[in-house]
């Protein structure tokens, strides 16, 4: 039963040790524990809730994305408000949709047991320009398949969450220009003779999160491998294959119900870096992504504004959080995309 709720940290924590960072184990202990900053998406949803980017550049005009050819492409930055900035400087605090399981992204730090990461250090600058205080934010945890829904229902006011830009998307929510680059790649067993997204996949067990881009390319081309689960039509089930968030695939690898995980190098990376004993394979990404914040359709005056705040992070504040957070495991990164912006 897909998106069945049951975080892969929680159900393998109990069953083997692991390695590296802390292990994921001791980061599923720490996101047991809920700060009043944090609030799952929902009480009954059981999961606690780079390619070398390209340099910061001047903004590259995009036209309207009438054929969807630049979907990164947004409306352009303005620091006025509007009803929706009206609401949450209302409010007091900006409603954040994050990750908490994401090493070096968004994720629990289990021995201070606050939230950290790239991500979460962009979402409180958000937070400090529109309500004037870098602490004045929600964070909600959101599995990857519930990112648009928690944006559509209200749950959230933005979503920071390692989420890309793509034309699919851009239907059913409004992004930020883009501030980091990414791409697809292929996770395994340092000792797997998987070479990559190839052939070598054929007849493999993969892992993936639904909702991701990760998923989308297994669709369009799995070179033969095992991407979907079977079990749809058993109720109680719990998916092996397609996973509500993303580190629950290499809870899986880790356990030996899968071969290898498709997704972003950037999250790769990460979970590289938790576990000495998995790495990304094929040398390069697959794909191209762009990361951008993302918000409900129609809220222009909050897309401007995200923009607004970006022109200036994508300086000093993106270096320090990189050089902080990604350089170790995502060496080589000059600097975020340039922003485009739509035009007529």
């Amino acid at each position: 039963m897909r998106g069945n709720g049951t975080t892969g940290a929680g159900a393998g924590a109990g069953r083997f040790s692991f390695r590296g960072w802390g292990g994921v184990a001791a980061m599923a202990a720490a996101c047991a524990v809920t700060a009043a900053t944090l609030i799952p998406l929902s009480q009954g949803a059981g999961s606690a809730i780079a390619a070398h980017g390209e340099g910061v550049s001047a903004a590259t005009p995009a036209k309207a994305n009438t054929t969807c050819s630049t979907p990164e492409a947004s409306l352009t930055p303005s620091s006025a408000d509007g009803p929706n900035i009206d609401a949450i400087k209302k409010r007091g605090k900006l409603i954040v949709g994050v990750d908490q399981n994401s090493y070096r992204w968004g994720y629990r730090n289990p021995v201070t047991r606050k939230l950290e990461g790239f991500d979460i250090d962009l979402a409180r600058a958000i937070a400090e320009d529109i309500v004037g205080d870098r602490d004045a934010v929600i964070f909600r945890a959101i599995p990857t398949n519930q990112r648009i829904p928690a944006l559509n229902n209200g749950t959230v006011d933005i979503v920071v969450r390692t989420m890309t830009i793509n034309c699919a998307r851009i239907k059913q929510v409004a992004f930020s220009t883009a501030y980091f680059q990414a791409g697809q790649q292929v996770l395994a067993s340092k000792s797997s003779r998987i070479t990559g997204y190839n052939t070598s996949l054929k007849g493999k067990r993969v892992c993936s999160a639904e909702g991701s881009t990760a998923y989308e390319a297994l669709e369009k081309n799995s070179f033969g491998a095992v991407f979907k689960d079977t079990n749809d039509d058993k109720p109680g089930d719990e998916d092996i294959l397609t996973v509500p968030n993303q580190l629950d695939c290499l809870v899986r690898l880790q356990e030996g119900l899968v071969d290898a995980v498709v997704t972003d190098n950037a999250l790769g990376a990460g979970q590289a870096a938790q576990d000495p004993a998995v790495g990304l394979k094929g040398g390069r990404p697959f794909t191209t992504e762009y990361y951008g914040v993302a918000t409900k359709l129609g809220k222009d005056d909050l897309v401007r504004r995200v923009n607004r705040v970006l022109e200036d992070y994508r300086g000093t504040p993106w270096t320090a959080a990189y050089d902080k957070w990604l350089k170790a495991d995502l060496p080589g990164i000059s600097g975020p995309p340039a922003p485009k912006y739509r035009t007529g």
